[in-house]
């Protein structure tokens, strides 16, 4: 019989805050946090100011070897175990599944590059380091003790969210009764921003932005890059029980498909994020009809959010759910968006609220039930949804816990 898995610690690094109770508390205030870079003034981004890792970890020699998005995973998945309340490490036999970006601070980490020869005094022995995958998870391991089965799944902007599901399956299939799951990511470097610009998907009006960017606006015409991470610490429910934890949410079903269509555009008709979010709900025996929120990938680009607002109008014929989209508060975080939008749902579960759409005039569907003012209201069932770059697609059901199930 499949176990049930539930949520019992997080610990999150976003633009609002580094709790999900300062998150939310922001929302609630409308604050958003949103900056020009010097080295570009036609970009807007939604950075994460006053970050030190120190603050999360201490000191430790290897952290010279973490790059920014490297750095949000650390921290995150040290608050997470913060935030379990251990007494000890327990953690020997826990698996670890991380959510992972490229390093595109190329110009910043090899700034003496000539004729494509990089190699300098300056230049770090190991400096291969900052940009290999797993770096991120092989330093959680030494710093919290965690010895059990371990993926870096680097799968663009449904990375963290998939970290997360396929934590989620190995605890169900009973191969571990403890997970720690999540990821982070940066790409307001030049580099990262040099990538987005080349590939036109960056938000480009030239006016306020607090009041321009729209996901879902028959207006829209790009994101705004964000940064940050999160991580969560999954358990078999009896697990967590046994020791007295804490559970937030349960985790029902995940679902993840690719496009084969096309390298950054999604597949029109929405055909095979629609496979993937099927999946998560067949996962969850859940029907469409059963979900009370869509946490929608909504970028604000043309493309992605016309297949999406599709989707939903063509899934949830019946009851139509509330829609919401988390980007238009706290930027598009890339592989570590979907770990970052569920710690923000934890508290958005907690606190029976739903932020709206921000900017949100003209919806590009009609029949698509946004959030287009901040609800608040009790809510049980949220499926979360993300789509990358490669045709990647994600999909997570998720359940406010009760103590009577």
């Amino acid at each position: 019989m499949p176990r049930r898995v539930v949520i019992t610690s997080v610990g999150v690094v976003s633009s609002l805050g580094f709790s999900v109770d300062e998150i939310i508390s922001r929302l609630k205030q409308k604050e958003i946090y949103l900056q020009r870079p010097s080295f570009d003034q036609d970009v807007v981004t939604c950075p994460v100011p006053s970050f030190d890792i120190k603050a999360f970890t201490g000191r430790f020699k290897n952290a010279r070897y973490l790059n920014r998005g490297a750095q949000f995973c650390v921290a995150s998945a040290m608050a997470a175990i913060k935030d379990a309340g251990f007494d000890e490490k327990p953690l020997s036999e826990a698996g670890l599944f991380v959510g992972v970006g490229p390093n595109l601070d190329i110009s910043n980490e090899c700034p003496q590059t000539r004729s494509g020869k990089i190699d300098s005094n300056a230049l770090k022995a190991l400096w291969i380091l900052r940009f290999v995958p797993n770096t991120a998870a092989s330093i959680i391991s030494a710093l919290a003790g965690i010895h059990g089965e371990s993926l870096t799944l680097g799968t663009a902007c449904t990375a963290s969210l998939q970290a997360i599901g396929e934590a989620f399956r190995k605890i169900k299939d009973a191969y571990l009764d403890i997970a720690l799951a999540g990821g982070g990511d940066s790409r307001l470097s030049q580099g990262g921003i040099l990538a987005y610009r080349k590939a036109q998907a960056l938000f480009s009006a030239k006016g306020d932005p607090e009041r321009e960017y729209a996901p879902f606006d028959k207006n829209r015409n790009g994101f705004v890059p964000g940064e940050g991470g999160a991580f969560f610490l999954l358990e078999e429910l009896e697990h967590a029980r046994n020791r007295g934890a804490n559970i937030l949410v349960e985790i029902c079903g995940s679902g993840s498909s690719m496009d084969g269509h096309s390298m950054t555009a999604p597949e029109p008709y929405g055909k095979w994020p629609e496979a993937a979010v099927v999946a998560a709900l067949n996962e969850a025996q859940r029907s469409p009809d059963e979900i009370d929120v869509v946490s929608a990938h909504g970028t604000g680009t043309f493309l992605n959010d016309e297949m999406e607002a599709t989707l939903i109008d063509r899934l949830y014929t019946k009851n139509r759910p509330k829609v919401i989209a988390l980007k238009s508060w706290i930027g598009h975080i890339s592989a570590a968006c979907g770990a970052v939008e569920l710690a923000v749902l934890l508290g958005c579960l907690k606190e029976g609220y739903l932020p709206e759409i921000r900017n949100l005039k003209e919806a590009c569907h009609g029949r698509v039930n946004f959030v287009r003012q901040e609800t608040n209201d009790s809510f049980n069932t949220i499926i979360i949804e993300n789509f990358g770059f490669g045709g990647q697609n994600s999909a997570l059901v998720i359940r406010k816990w009760n103590k009577s199930q």
